[in-house]
């Protein structure tokens, strides 16, 4: 499950520091929340994959991981405010401010090229 995005270059913060120092770094960042249910698997980790055949994308992407990386989680959705916390779901943000949300219901019986066109539209806005 971690290496449905780590294969495609994702990297996995395991830490609240990390994910600070993540989003410190400016420019564009894609944070998923990765998780083990149905539809991170048949949805996000596809939908977030194909994302990136893109001729715009983030500067950096990231994944977190609900119920195994919990400090990590934790800080990645502190950042997510007002937005409550659910897994799997995206986030896009620039220079550290959150500017594009997907939450589960966003992702939850949408096939993955609808994910993915989502994406690329707040990457052609924002990256």
């Amino acid at each position: 499950m971690r290496e449905d995005l780590t294969k495609m270059g994702f990297t996995e913060l395991h830490t609240a520091n990390e994910v600070e120092d993540t989003l410190k770094k400016g420019g564009t960042t894609l944070v998923v929340v990765n998780s083990v249910c149905g539809c991170a698997a048949a949805n996000a980790r596809p939908g977030a994959n194909m994302s990136l055949q893109h001729d715009k994308k983030p500067d950096h992407i990231v994944t977190v991981f609900a119920g195994v990386d919990k400090e990590a989680v934790e800080a990645a959705r502190a950042h997510m405010v007002p937005f409550p916390p659910s897994s799997p779901s995206m986030a896009l943000f620039k220079d550290g401010e959150l500017v594009h949300m997907l939450e589960r219901h966003h992702i939850e019986g949408r096939p993955a090229e609808m994910i993915a066109e989502n994406l690329k539209n707040a990457y052609d806005e924002y990256c």
